[in-house]
């Protein structure tokens, strides 16, 4: 805005016109319109500046912020962890990330406008997906964290957890994977270079709950104490009377929980396995070759038997380099007290059910009839 001023030569006119009564008038006139002017100019240009401000900012939140994360149905429970320390703007991507909101910028901006970022506090949280801001704040701001329980399977390998970690808010998959390949606080844990990961095995199945901020380090110190308890002097004792190193006996638990899906199995599992162990025999199970791919088949084909690896138990005498799972206490109880049997085979049926032969003849009969 720019206001038309009277010249100096239109003020000289008027007061000699007047006697030049009029000139400190019309001086003093002049000096206060100039301030106005130069004022009003300075209004108009920060108003501009805030204009353009607030389109730029509006076009990065359309840009960048505003971008929704994949749909999740609405009645999902996300569990995310506040940890200790985190700024807004990382808690605002944990929480973009897991589909609690869905934009970072909004959520960033209330949390500093509101100057509540340094009240969170952390630990473990439940949310639904696409929450108001709002309401994801006071949540963090007062504190209202949960206890969350989650649960192992027998038989879960250390991908089957992390993944099942990872899908529940609470460890990355990958940061859980890294830390796995060299846990090894126990003894008779091995941290060997033909070994996929060395918690393998000794993460006990069982349900666990959370307090506090977990973490890859805590889960897996947790479960590896709950699997060390559970390893009673009794089964040590046990174990060592029957020649069976704890990791040896881990180990061959772990491909009796894979190969059994009940329980009246899984003794006779463990002595065919002992017979072809004690005879020289290779141990020719299919779970030691599905350890090793990324996904499982319902049945592995003669090119698979092939594979190059010290855990293909077609190609190697003995038992692999460790535990192929983390088996439950059935399956252990299984390897220290094996049936007393003549079999050397078995096949499992469509349902799970296995039948065994003492000769390849017989076996090859059953393989034709339930396979």
């Amino acid at each position: 805005m720019q206001l038309k001023l009277p010249s100096v030569d239109d003020l000289e006119k008027l007061a000699k016109e007047t006697g030049g009564r009029t000139q400190v008038v019309f001086s003093s006139i002049q000096e206060k319109l100039l301030a106005l002017s130069e004022f009003l100019t300075w209004k108009v240009s920060l108003i501009a500046i805030l204009l353009i401000f607030t389109l730029t900012m509006g076009a990065f939140y359309f840009a960048f912020g505003n971008a929704t994360s994949k749909a999740i149905p609405s009645d999902t429970r996300i569990y995310v962890t506040i940890k200790q320390g985190m700024t807004a703007s990382e808690i605002a991507e944990e929480l973009y990330s897991h589909g609690v909101i869905e934009n970072k910028l909004s959520f960033w901006w209330r949390a500093r406008f509101d100057r509540n970022a340094a009240a969170f506090h952390s630990g473990i949280y439940v949310f639904s997906p696409d929450m108001d801001a709002g309401t994801v704040l006071a949540k963090l701001v007062s504190g209202e964290t949960v206890a969350v329980k989650f649960t192992i399977p027998e038989g879960f390998t250390v991908k089957d957890i992390a993944e099942r970690l990872d899908q529940q808010g609470l460890v990355k998959k990958e940061e859980f994977l890294s830390k796995a390949q060299t846990f090894a606080p126990y003894s008779y844990m091995k941290k060997e270079p033909n070994i996929l990961y060395s918690a393998e095995g000794y993460l006990f199945p069982d349900t666990y709950e959370l307090h506090e901020d977990p973490s890859a380090d805590t889960i897996l110190k947790m479960m590896a104490e709950d699997f060390n308890q559970r390893l009673t002097e009794r089964l040590r004792t046990q174990a060592k009377q029957m020649n069976l190193s704890i990791h040896d006996l881990i180990t061959l638990a772990s491909i009796v929980e894979k190969e059994a899906r009940y329980d009246e199995d899984r003794p006779i599992i463990a002595q065919v396995f002992f017979k072809r162990l004690k005879i020289g025999m290779p141990l020719q199970t299919d779970a030691s070759l599905q350890y090793l791919m990324d996904a499982p088949k319902e049945d592995v084909s003669i090119e698979d038997t092939k594979m190059d690896s010290p855990y293909n138990t077609y190609q190697h005498v003995g038992l692999p380099p460790g535990p192929i799972a983390n088996p439950g206490m059935k399956a252990i109880e299984a390897v220290l007290n094996p049936a007393k049997t003549d079999f050397l085979y078995f096949v499992a049926d469509r349902d799970g059910h296995n039948h065994y032969a003492t000769n390849y003849t017989e076996h090859m009969r059953l393989v034709n009839q339930y396979r």
